[in-house]
């Protein structure tokens, strides 16, 4: 063999002993014949540590024996012909289908996000809808109905509302003179809270009122509407009503240029 024929297939050799090294390079096993990339190696290890786990050796190792073993489960598996079993089958055709419409979600809220600009327009009506209001209200609390109404009979003869709270079976309200402090009618059970918000400021009630706690005795000391959060607050849940909208509306665009029978 001539000296420039030996020549040419070292060249050979050592190109394709290049390539078979970048290939190699690009993956991190290779499993009958099937590789694993190292990219695969690279997301896995990146949702791992976007959980809080480090990147190491160690972990990066773990990830890949992980991975090659679920190839080789995956090899098994349609060896056997599992693959063409009909609930199989099922169930890959539901994941696909739940991986396509979080795809086309995303696909259209990178396209149509809620801009900045949506989210304060949002904010500001809410905000200006208000509506709801919040109320500073004492009480006091006793076991039965006399009493409640001995209670009423002595403070519509001049005694100290917080005086008589004192005797208030709410001991946590009963040393600050029955004082409940701010809240919405939703905070208390439907009695009390329906009763609460008939009074007009300053007034109480002219019958008891019964709930599973007692007998009350409930005077409203100011009203007001409802302090909305700071935008940045709120920001978050505004752009998921927003978001949820696009969605929504996007399914009523698609529904209506479908063909339906």
């Amino acid at each position: 063999m001539s000296i420039s024929r030996v020549r040419a297939r070292a060249m050979v050799a050592g190109v394709l002993f290049g390539v078979a090294s970048v290939a190699w390079a690009q993956n991190a096993a290779v499993v009958n014949n099937k590789p694993i990339s190292t990219q695969k190696v690279d997301e896995f290890v990146k949702a791992l540590t976007a959980q809080g786990r480090p990147d190491t050796p160690e972990l990066r190792s773990a990830v890949r024996e992980e991975l090659i073993a679920r190839e080789l489960f995956v090899q098994e598996a349609e060896r056997k012909g599992l693959a063409r079993n009909v609930e199989v089958q099922r169930q890959l055709d539901a994941a696909r289908q739940e991986i396509m419409i979080r795809a086309l979600i995303r696909d259209h809220l990178k396209t149509h996000p809620a801009s900045d600009a949506e989210v304060q327009a949002e904010y500001d009506k809410v905000k200006k809808q208000g509506g709801e209001k919040e109320y500073k209200a004492r009480h006091i609390l006793v076991e039965k109905e006399d009493e409640a109404k001995k209670v009423i009979e002595d403070l519509k003869k001049g005694a100290k509302f917080e005086d008589l709270a004192k005797q208030s079976k709410d001991t946590g309200s009963a040393a600050s003179g029955g004082d409940l402090d701010w809240n919405v009618p939703g905070t208390f059970v439907k009695p009390f809270a329906d009763a609460l918000a008939s009074l007009q400021k300053g007034k109480m009630t002219e019958a008891p009122v019964q709930t599973q706690f007692g007998w009350h005795v409930i005077r409203l000391d100011d009203v007001r509407d409802v302090k909305a959060p700071p935008l940045d607050q709120v920001k978050p849940q505004i752009q998921q009503e927003l978001e949820r909208r696009k969605v929504q509306a996007l399914q009523q665009e698609l529904r209506a240029k479908a063909k339906i029978q």
